[in-house]
C-alpha cells in the first residue's frame, strides 16, 4: 500500500517515517509528488489543521494520507503558543526564534508546566479518523541539548532527567506526544481491515 505523508517539515517527516516504517506500506512525502506542496493551516484546533493537510494531499495525489499537527500548551500562558507553536515568533521564524520568544515571555515565572499535544489523522476514500498523543513536562529556563527540533531543548518531560533534545531518537520515539499519537494511529490502521 502506498500512503502520502502530508507534512512539509523535514524533521517531522523523518520522525513520522521512522514511526511508520514497520508497516507494510510505502510512505511518500507529499512534496515528492506535489511540487512546492504546502497547506495554509487555518483550523482552530490541531485536529482541524491535520485534516486540512491530509485531505489536501489525498485529493491531489489520489492516495490515502496521514498528517499530524502538534502544539505546545504552556499553563502560565493560558495554553499559548498552542496551535501556533511553529510560528510563535512570526512566519518564517526559526526554532531558535520561537524558543527565545517563549523564554522571554516566561521570564521570572515559577509555574513552568506545559504539555505537547499531537493530533494525527488518516484520510482515504473509505475512512477518516483522528487520534491524539500527549506528554506533560515543564519548560526549562534555558536550552539544554543539541538534538531534536522545535522546542525540544527547553522541554523536560515528566519522568525524565533530560530534555527531548538529549534523548536518542529511539527514546523519543517511545515516549513523545507524536510517538503516542502515531502508535495509536498504527493500531487503528492494523485493526481497520486495510491491507497494509
Amino acid at each position: 500500500m502506498r500512503i502520502v505523508l502530508a507534512s512539509g517539515n523535514p524533521d517531522k517527516l523523518r520522525e513520522l517515517r521512522n514511526l511508520l516504517m514497520d508497516l507494510d506500506m510505502e510512505v511518500i512525502p507529499a512534496g515528492d509528488m506535489i511540487p512546492s506542496w504546502s497547506v495554509e493551516e487555518t483550523g482552530s484546533t490541531l485536529e482541524e489543521n491535520a485534516f486540512l493537510k491530509a485531505r489536501h494531499a489525498a485529493v491531489r495525489t489520489g492516495l490515502p494520507a496521514v498528517a499530524e499537527d502538534t502544539g505546545l500548551f504552556v499553563d502560565i500562558l493560558g495554553g499559548a503558543p498552542g496551535i501556533y507553536a511553529a510560528r510563535f515568533a512570526g512566519f518564517d521564524c526559526t526554532y531558535e526564534n520561537n524558543i527565545n520568544k517563549l523564554l522571554r515571555t516566561m521570564l521570572c515565572e515559577t509555574n513552568r508546566r506545559a504539555c505537547f499535544r499531537t493530533a494525527a489523522v488518516f484520510v482515504s476514500p473509505d475512512m477518516e479518523f483522528s487520534v491524539q498523543g500527549e506528554i506533560i513536562g515543564r519548560i526549562l529556563e534555558s536550552p539544554d541539548g543539541e538534538g531534536g527540533f522545535g522546542y525540544d531543548p527547553v522541554f523536560l518531560p515528566d519522568g525524565l532527567d533530560h530534555t527531548f533534545a538529549r534523548c536518542t531518537q529511539e527514546e523519543k520515539n517511545r515516549i513523545s506526544h507524536r510517538a503516542r499519537a502515531l502508535m495509536e494511529l498504527r493500531e487503528r490502521l492494523l485493526s481497520s481491515g486495510l491491507r497494509l
